[in-house]
């Protein structure tokens, strides 16, 4: 079986609309960063080809500071088509629409363009420090408004790292894991508190992940808002913290007063 979007999408929303009331009672649980996951998305076959189509990491950009260590792909025609394939398929309206349903976010957006979205690849020592995402797609006319991650690695332990990690109570308080297991869909909020990381890796392997983000003119709190992709530090990561609070106050500050960022990113898909 040849995989295409359209093939993919059927099985994404079939898998999504028999666990629907489930996730919508997740996602909208009180006293925490809204979220929510599904096992076993896909056939367990069809993961493993998604997994198997992925590039070395010398083959995807190196995003690599303070901030993180991790390797990224948007240009999706580099590379096997079934993981342009992959990326794709979450875009399929069918999708957008029940995910609606689930997290009661409304009039989302799906990005062609894959800002911030397409493949990553976590290996030994990689890392995403604590952080929230660009309120805006790239263009400031929409809110970002949700996170659509999709982990494809077979047989990944939770003690490998490379967890999606939610402070669902802010830094002061421990973090909530949730493991990048293989064949699993984690949805979630991205709003002015939905603080996130990605924890270390710790083994021998890739922790590899299909990423969407959905937008909207609606926020995804009742007030407007804007903020600049913001970093911190790790709670004992005391002194790293005041260079990334520093960091993100410069970029914010920069960012409002010019419209302009201080780097250009180069993380989208030019068709």
């Amino acid at each position: 079986m040849k995989l295409n979007r359209k093939y993919l999408a059927d099985l994404i929303l079939d898998k999504l609309i028999a666990n629907k009331e489930e996730l919508k009672k997740e996602f909208n649980q009180s006293g925490r960063i809204n979220s929510c996951v599904i096992d076993d998305l896909l056939p367990e076959e069809v993961a493993k080809e998604i997994y198997e189509a992925y590039p070395s990491p010398e083959e995807m950009a190196l995003h690599k500071s303070l901030r993180e260590n991790k390797r990224i792909a948007a240009q999706m025609d580099l590379y096997n088509p079934i993981l342009e394939e992959a990326v794709y398929a979450f875009q399929d309206e069918r999708i957008v629409l029940v995910v609606e349903e689930i997290t009661g976010l409304k009039e989302m957006i799906p990005d062609e363009h894959l800002y911030a979205g397409g493949i990553s690849l976590m290996a030994t020592g990689n890392f995403l420090n604590p952080h929230l995402d660009n309120s805006h797609d790239n263009d400031r006319e929409n809110y970002r408004v949700l996170n659509l991650l999709y982990y494809v690695t077979p047989d990944w332990d939770i003690n490998n790292g490379g967890n999606l990690e939610l402070w669902d109570n802010g830094m002061e308080k421990p973090q909530r894991v949730i493991h990048s297991k293989f064949n699993r869909l984690a949805l979630m909020i991205t709003n002015k508190t939905s603080i996130h990381s990605v924890s270390k890796v710790t083994a021998i392997g890739k922790r590899c992940c299909v990423s969407n983000y959905y937008f909207s003119q609606k926020p995804a709190e009742a007030s407007e808002y804007f903020h600049v992709t913001s970093f911190y530090g790790r709670p004992e990561e005391h002194v790293k913290n005041i260079f990334l609070r520093a960091d993100a106050f410069l970029r914010q500050a920069i960012r409002k007063f010019t419209g302009k960022r201080i780097v250009e990113t180069k993380h989208i898909y030019k068709k």
